[in-house]
């Protein structure tokens, strides 16, 4: 009873997150409510004793906290490059108005800023840029469609540019090494196929957006700018070498990284007086941040962990593999329902479901999860951070995406899987 439960508070739950606009109630709000609540319900249930549910729950928080300091360094760190304008060093570079030629430049150029970044900051500064170099909303569309389809490719590929990939590197799944060998190219096909489309569809040149007003903001010297962007983005492709050096965590290193930028930005602007270099410190970068982000990863792999715990998941894992049987489907399901359900949780439970002792570090299954998750979501505009943060940001409509994206987005992730599958067929009889 107490289980069946814990898994109606789980689905409540997860309608509201996935209902979060109609109900006009933030996801963060009803994550942290499910993932205390089906923890609550363990605890009173008596299927374990206080202590060992305690003992549980303390072993599952130090995996989330890992991840939570993670992003948290991270994001600070993406946030100060973007305080002294260390992006705008890049985009400014970007002058071709053929629209064949800035789309493959805009998609290439996401791709792998978002795998040395993050997904959702890749797309964020890359529909910032659309903005500026182009006025018709309606080709616009087209691009910022492209932009949630690169940034979800390119962050599937890389350690730091997905938080399901972090998840699985942090979790010992995967290595840093294997999953950019082994991922690379599936990842990089999800994009050509739907980008050889659209480049056929757009021709001509784009209609150039008008220079608008823009807040008034502290002043910051291009030197100042290509120092922080050089050193954060150094340190940040430095986090998986810290890794396999010291055998330490991830977050440990990106914690150092959060270090050295903050070392760099303050021996910068020590001359300046408060009200000039406040805009430009980590402090001030940290009041930018989306905390909300990080509260909902928290409340959401709570609840996860707590259907771990009492064998929810690995009963499901079970019943797939009776049911389905093969491995390579069951991984293609999970990243295309990632369009509807967050990739987070379902990597989370996929974690949970089949054991590093049966499916040990750089297994296929692991791989395989890495991209499916990734690049699944870009299969509806609310199926990814990135997505929904275009969404908002360009008021792009969920069907418009589904009539003109979202097919493009199928045969990509299909294409890429494919690649997936073929080239480990190719190793293993090379092997």
């Amino acid at each position: 009873m107490a289980v069946t439960l814990i898994i109606l508070v789980f689905v409540v739950g997860y309608a509201a997150i996935a209902f979060e606009h109609p109900l006009q109630l933030n996801k963060t709000a009803s994550a942290l409510l499910t993932g205390v609540l089906c923890w609550t319900i363990y605890a009173a249930s008596g299927l374990a004793g206080p202590d060992a549910v305690a003992g549980e729950l303390s072993h599952h928080l130090a995996g989330i906290a890992e991840i939570l300091f993670f992003l948290f360094a991270a994001m600070t760190i993406v946030e100060l490059i973007d305080a002294h304008d260390g992006f705008q060093l890049v985009t400014d570079r970007i002058k071709s108005r053929s629209s064949r030629k800035l789309l493959w430049i805009l998609s290439l150029l996401t791709f792998f800023v978002s795998a040395a970044l993050d997904n959702l900051t890749a797309s964020i500064v890359m529909v910032s840029l659309l903005r500026k170099l182009i006025h018709d909303a309606g080709q616009r569309k087209f691009f910022a469609g492209i932009v949630i389809v690169a940034a979800n490719a390119g962050g599937a590929w890389s350690p730091l540019g997905d938080v399901t990939t972090t998840m699985l590197w942090i979790g010992g799944q995967i290595s840093a090494t294997n999953i950019m060998k082994g991922v690379f190219l599936p990842s990089l096909v999800s994009l050509l196929v739907p980008l050889a489309y659209l480049s056929f569809r757009m021709k001509g040149s784009v209609d150039k957006a008008a220079t608008v007003e823009t807040e008034e903001k502290t002043p910051v010297s291009k030197r100042d700018g290509l120092i922080i962007l050089a050193v954060g983005l150094s340190f940040l492709l430095f986090v998986p070498v810290f890794k396999t050096l010291t055998h330490l965590p991830p977050y440990i290193g990106m914690l150092l990284a959060l270090g050295a930028v903050w070392v760099v930005s303050e021996l910068l602007h020590k001359e300046k007086d408060d009200e000039d270099r406040l805009p430009l410190t980590v402090g001030y970068a940290l009041q930018r941040i989306d905390s909300s982000s990080i509260l909902f990863f928290l409340g959401i792999l709570l609840a996860v962990s707590c259907l771990e715990s009492v064998h929810v998941l690995r009963n499901l894992a079970v019943w797939m593999d009776h049911t389905i049987g093969n491995l390579d489907v069951i991984v293609v399901i999970i990243g295309a329902a990632s369009a509807i359900i967050d990739n987070v949780p379902l990597v989370a439970a996929a974690m949970g479901m089949y054991d590093l002792a049966d499916f040990p570090m750089d297994h296929k299954l692991w791989e395989f999860l890495a991209y499916a998750a990734g690049t699944g979501g870009s299969l509806l505009i609310i199926g990814s951070a990135a997505g929904v943060a275009v969404m908002g940001i360009e008021k792009i409509d969920f069907l418009w995406y589904l009539r003109k994206i979202s097919l493009l987005a199928l045969l990509g992730y299909l294409a890429g899987a494919g690649t997936y599958l073929l080239l480990y067929e190719l190793l293993r009889a090379g092997n």
